[in-house]
């Protein structure tokens, strides 16, 4: 079988206590398993010590790299920045806090050595997670599953892309790029490896209400128009209402028995502003996205690395004899 080098992708936010114990167990894991590798740490403008704990890593470990963005960018931004300098000929993103099981791993590049160019991780449970946020997580993959053509009520972030995919997600110009949604988009032999989601053993999770509601909204946006039929729809409602009150109208003008008053015309006039005032909304939000993507700027703006690529002190070292 062929035995290619893995990059794994590991975004890191605010993550100090965590950047040492996941090269660790990654890296183990890996060495143990025989699969030669490489660990890309991005840090998405963490405001404590990770960077601090990134270089710390990679001075110690060879194969150990890090990218420094100048702010937080995001973690779409992070995953699409380790992917753009990763060596590797197969990748693979996962969470620095190791919700994702790294001993799955193993599993995704033994198929990648098998065929597979894409290795899907899917959740068989989500863990001990907020009611409230697994409904609101359900109804947004409805959504995104009817935009996009598959299922993915069960998707995550932990997947293995071989080096076409990847290249294949790079040449996409898109700056509101939803890598979740992409990743499974490109198509390419797919295979799936189930596992369960585990629980921090250090930190709190860095999701807010207000931030995992920004980013429904921004990935729906970016990968569906489904809002912008929702226009279309309120706008049926809207000709309906319209149809039904104007006969009551007509009719009760002609059997004179109309009577004096505004308040319909008052509930009907609400109703119409409400519902070209959602309308312009949408329309507007997909406009300013529209402006994001012909402004053109970068996804993401890298300060600082820190680590060499693989081969890379190698060739120094024979440049120097």
């Amino acid at each position: 079988m062929e035995e290619g080098l893995l990059s794994v992708i590991i975004p890191a936010y605010n993550e100090e206590g965590l950047i040492h114990k996941a090269a660790s167990v990654i890296g183990g894991i890996l060495d143990t398993a025989g699969i030669p590798y490489e660990l890309i740490f991005v840090n998405d403008g963490s405001k404590d010590g990770t960077w601090q704990c990134i270089q710390e890593t990679a001075e110690m470990n060879e194969r150990v790299r890090g990218l420094c963005f100048s702010r937080n960018f995001g973690k779409e931004s992070a995953m699409f920045a380790g992917l753009s300098e990763a060596s590797g000929d197969c990748a693979v993103v996962i969470d620095c806090d190791l919700q994702h099981p790294p001993e799955k791993i193993v599993e995704m590049y033994r198929l990648w050595q098998n065929g597979y160019e894409v290795v899907e991780g899917v959740k068989s449970s989500r863990g001990q997670e907020n009611p409230m946020h697994t409904l609101a997580a359900v109804c947004f993959y409805k959504i995104i599953g009817k935009a996009a053509g598959f299922d993915m009520s069960r998707a995550s972030d932990f997947k293995l892309l071989d080096r076409k995919a990847v290249n294949v997600l790079l040449n996409m110009k898109e700056r509101n790029a939803f890598f979740r949604a992409l990743s499974s988009w490109v198509g390419f032999k797919t295979a799936s490896v189930e596992f369960d989601v585990q629980e921090r053993t250090e930190g709190v999770s860095k999701w807010s209400v207000w931030a995992l509601v920004k980013y429904a909204l921004s990935n729906i946006t970016s990968f569906s128009a489904a809002p912008m039929q929702l226009v279309t729809f309120l706008g049926m409602v809207m000709l309906v209402v319209s149809l039904v009150m104007g006969s009551i109208a007509v009719y009760q003008k002609i059997s004179g028995i109309a009577l004096g008053g505004f308040t319909t015309v008052i509930i009907i006039q609400l109703f119409t502003g409400s519902i070209i005032m959602i309308s312009l909304g949408i329309i507007g939000y997909y406009i300013a996205r529209i402006y994001d993507e012909v402004k053109g700027r970068p996804r993401f703006i890298i300060s600082s690395t820190c680590g060499t690529r693989p081969g890379q002190k190698d060739e120094k070292e024979g440049k120097g004899e």
